[in-house]
């Protein structure tokens, strides 16, 4: 390690150490509105232990308000993102919105579960502030929305104080198959909070780096094969891929209109479970939510602790297990909490990827990517690239700052040379073969074996952050998004232990359609019974 980085490290553990108490007194004494009284002072280190429900009712007294849980946050940002490098912009206007939280709390209530909480947002997503939405390339740098994305909108709308963006995989991992996850043009390379030297995955590093490190209450990200899940898992954190059509993707930078869609990262199952409610429902552009079956209207419904007792979980290890000893020791650990819980373990419900699946899945992703892609950059005001051609043509121009020595494009190229439109029959021949393969590979399971869902291990253990050691999605875990994703299903992964390395390790509880509600309860109550996860260090392990 050199002495220039061992001295950085230190600085920042002495500063993360302080905003561990409490937001300093020269920065609480310029944010607070000096007509206002001052309440007590939020302290970090109360936050890891406090779910959204806990915030809210702590300001509702008067223990602390949202000015300064954001003044707090923004401290811990300054105080860390330069080891981490989880957030790409920090929102010029959001102790401004967090002031205006307070003022209204004080004279209306709360407009939502959501009113004075600080919240990322993955880089993909667009706000009409002053805020950049560039999907992590300098090619968007110039872009200019108008709009919120929906989800964005419906954050605010529950008072959600738009904390500033965080960091992901450029072009959410869809630029090339060996791109270097966690990492963009824009961002750099985030680390993970608990091993520094190790990757916090992709798509959505930034988002579930932040919120195990505590720079935010919780985050967005979007999940298009795994997104969500696998970076959640790395970092210690609760990430939800809901079904396709719960929340709406209307202003988010898109690879695949069947595939993606929006999810929240937390350190607990209630803020997900609150953040996901807020964010789901009718997207006025976005026709596959006009049909999707909505979450409980009282999203605290689901979570009980006794959700496991009496449910029938199926086991996946083929494929899964035998392939890492602490992977196995946590597992084991997980199937003997689960009964615990009273739940009726069943084992060999091992989800099978049918061989043919990647044969149609490729071809249409990469129609739709094309498609898709073409419409939003076409749609979106400012200069930059307005095609996915352009988007080739600037990479190729900008390869120095685009990291092409790194990773090429091949995913551009390919869907630029072999994507037709979506209604070639070819396309929708594709398309229709590999959701159907795709449900059928879960659904034959949950159905011969009576599970009410299936639990396996989410993901390995972090690799090495070192772009040079990127190999692309070799993960013998990957079919478990395949078949997940191409279905339009649900996946929730949460924390279940850590290597012996203190490398996080997640598990995943994935059902059939529209089973989000009683995922998050099974969730909920596994979380509450095993309690694993525990507070990154920062330093361990960089150098």
């Amino acid at each position: 390690m050199k002495p220039t980085l061992r001295a950085t490290l230190r600085r920042a553990a002495a500063v993360a150490a302080a905003t561990g108490l409490t937001a300093s007194p020269a920065a609480q004494a310029a944010q607070n509105d000096r007509a206002e009284p001052r309440p007590a002072m939020v302290r970090a280190a109360h936050l890891e232990r406090m779910t959204i429900p806990d915030i809210q009712r702590a300001m509702d007294r008067g223990r602390f308000t949202s000015q300064q849980l954001t003044g707090l946050y923004l401290e811990r940002i300054r105080a860390l993102n330069p080891l981490l490098k989880a957030v790409v912009t920090v929102n010029p206007d959001a102790v401004a919105i967090a002031r205006d939280s307070d003022r209204r709390r004080r004279a209306h209530g709360a407009r939502g579960p959501l009113e004075g909480v600080p919240v990322l947002l993955k880089e993909n997503m667009d706000t009409a502030d002053r805020q950049p939405t560039t999907a992590g390339s300098t090619a968007l740098l110039g872009a200019r929305p108008r709009q919120d994305a929906e989800v964005v909108r419906r954050l605010r709308a529950a008072g959600a104080v738009i904390l500033g963006k965080a960091n992901m995989t450029e072009w959410a991992n869809f630029r090339d198959p060996y791109a270097v996850a966690g990492w963009s043009a824009v961002g750099g390379l985030t680390r993970n909070p608990y091993v520094l030297d190790r990757s916090a995955a992709g798509s959505s590093s930034g988002s579930a780096a932040a919120v195990a490190a505590n720079l935010a209450t919780v985050a967005l990200g979007t999940d298009t094969g795994g997104s969500v899940v696998d970076p959640a898992a790395m970092t210690s954190t609760v990430g939800v891929r809901p079904s396709l059509g719960v929340a709406g993707r209307t202003g988010i930078v898109p690879i695949s209109s069947r595939h993606d869609t929006p999810g929240p990262l937390a350190r607990n199952v209630t803020d997900a479970a609150l953040t996901l409610s807020v964010i789901s429902g009718p997207d006025p552009a976005d026709p596959d939510t006009h049909s999707a079956e909505a979450l409980p209207a009282d999203i605290g419904s689901v979570l009980d602790a006794d959700a496991l007792r009496g449910k029938r979980i199926g086991v996946w290890r083929t494929g899964h297990t035998g392939v890492d000893r602490d992977v196995d020791r946590v597992f084991e650990a997980t199937v003997r909490e689960l009964r615990a819980q009273g739940a009726t373990v069943v084992e060999g419900a091992d989800v099978t990827e049918p061989e043919e699946l990647l044969g149609h899945l490729l071809p249409a992703l990469l129609s739709e990517f094309k498609h898709d892609v073409n419409a939003y950059l076409a749609a979106t005001p400012g200069s930059h690239p307005k095609s996915l051609a352009g988007l080739i043509a600037y990479n190729e121009k900008h390869r120095a700052v685009e990291r092409m020595d790194w990773f090429g494009q091949m995913y551009f190229t390919e869907a630029q040379r072999n994507g037709v439109g979506l209604e070639d029959p070819g396309y929708r021949a594709h398309r229709v073969a590999a959701t159907a393969l795709a449900r059928r590979s879960i659904d034959d399971v949950v159905e011969s074996k009576r599970l009410d869902a299936i639990v396996t291990p989410t993901a390995l253990p972090a690799p090495p952050v070192d772009h040079q050691a990127s190999e692309g999605d070799t993960s013998p875990f990957v079919s478990t998004t395949n078949s997940s994703v191409a279905a339009g299903y649900p996946q929730i992964s949460v924390p279940a232990g850590y290597t012996a390395e203190g490398l996080p390790l997640g598990v995943t509880f994935l059902g059939t359609k529209a089973s989000d509600a009683a995922l998050l309860g099974y969730a909920y109550a596994f979380e509450q019974g095993s309690q694993v996860r525990r507070t990154p260090r920062y330093l361990h392990g960089a150098g």
